[in-house]
């Protein structure tokens, strides 16, 4: 549905009362029958209403009446028309007296919104990936320009679907009760500070505290964390949303993830927990087969355990792999590991997280 961006456009306070009227039942969805009906005015009355407001606010259609109606503010997602415009200080307080957010974006897994526990349906591919690019935006504003680069690239949309898309997902997140989840300022759209929890901000905060319990010689803490940043993932990151910056944040946090079960296991090595360590390397190791440093502390936790032939059976394994995926012999890693095993050396305490591996969070 092609349409038009509000930026710049006159503001409804330009509009006489009646015309604010329609404008507000127009942004709520309202046909202009329901206007003419809910005004007592002909119908024919609403029609030149609507085409009045379209010419004083530039405004190119009905869609663009619509998203016009939200972003100033006349009109709420899923709660009719205001009497009059929220002032953005009212909303701010309204929103800093809220308890805690009462929305949940997941993006470590298919994208999931979770609104009072509640599951919600957010529509087609490209209307949720640009939710995503906001949640990953951690409150910056995002201009329209680049919710386009990051969710179609090189094949921009014939339309000027972002505004359209954004005042669905409005409605969508909104649901009826409570405050606005999307706002647009000056600068371009973002989450609403404050209003939703995206689990990977949570994830992030976990790997600060991670490193603070690493730093302080905390293993048990650190291994806690660990486990309760790994429990945030539900399968593959952002899971079949479209867009480069999907693609680019799908390969940073599966690497993350990776990173932080070689944190967990390298500190339950060295606690003594080998049989809980080696049961889940094995299953690392098998999701991610030509993963080196993995493979390699899989070697090492074996060999430790007094299980040479299984070490070595891991190291051949992950050479005929490299040689048939990728047609490459075992890097610098896995060789070291291998002549560690064949002259039965100490594994020692250190068995992944030494300098060069990449292993850290």
């Amino acid at each position: 549905m092609p349409t038009t961006a509000t930026t710049d456009r006159t503001d409804a306070t330009a509009l006489g009362r009646q015309e604010r009227q329609v404008l507000s039942a127009v942004g709520c969805g309202l046909g202009d029958d329901e206007i003419a009906d809910a005004l007592a005015v002909p119908e024919d009355t609403v029609a030149e209403l609507l085409a009045r407001i379209l010419v004083k606010l530039g405004l190119r259609d009905r869609a663009a009446a619509i998203v016009h109606a939200f972003d100033c503010g006349l009109v709420a997602p899923g709660r009719g028309p205001r009497a009059r415009p929220a002032s953005r200080a009212g909303a701010v307080a309204a929103r800093a007296a809220e308890s805690a957010p009462r929305t949940g974006i997941s993006l470590l897994g298919p994208l999931q919104v979770r609104r009072d526990g509640r599951l919600l349906r957010l529509g087609h591919l490209r209307q949720q990936a640009v939710l995503a690019v906001l949640a990953l935006g951690a409150g910056r504003p995002l201009g329209q320009q680049e919710l386009l680069d990051d969710v179609w690239g090189m094949e921009p949309p014939v339309a000027n679907v972002v505004p359209v898309y954004i005042y669905r997902l409005r409605k969508v997140l909104c649901d009826g009760d409570g405050p606005a989840v999307i706002e647009r300022g000056p600068r371009g759209y973002q989450l609403v500070p404050g209003a939703v929890d995206v689990d990977v901000a949570r994830l992030e905060e976990l790997v600060t505290g991670i490193g603070k319990a690493d730093r302080a010689g905390e293993p048990l803490e650190t291994v806690r964390l660990c486990a309760r940043a790994l429990d945030l993932f539900r399968g593959e990151p952002l899971a079949g949303l479209p867009g480069p910056l999907a693609e680019l944040e799908r390969l940073r946090l599966v690497e993350r993830r990776i990173a932080l079960v070689r944190r967990k296991l390298e500190w339950q090595l060295r606690l003594g927990q080998e049989a809980e360590a080696i049961a889940e390397l094995f299953a690392l190791a098998a999701a991610h087969p030509l993963n080196e440093p993995l493979a390699a502390m899989l070697m090492r936790a074996l060999h430790r355990g007094g299980r040479q032939a299984d070490a070595l059976m891991v190291f051949e394994r992950a050479r005929r792999r490299l040689a048939d995926d990728l047609g490459v012999p075992p890097s610098g890693v896995l060789r070291r590991a291998h002549r560690m095993i064949l002259r039965g050396d100490e594994a020692g305490p250190g068995l992944g997280l030494s300098a060069g591996t990449g292993a850290g969070p």
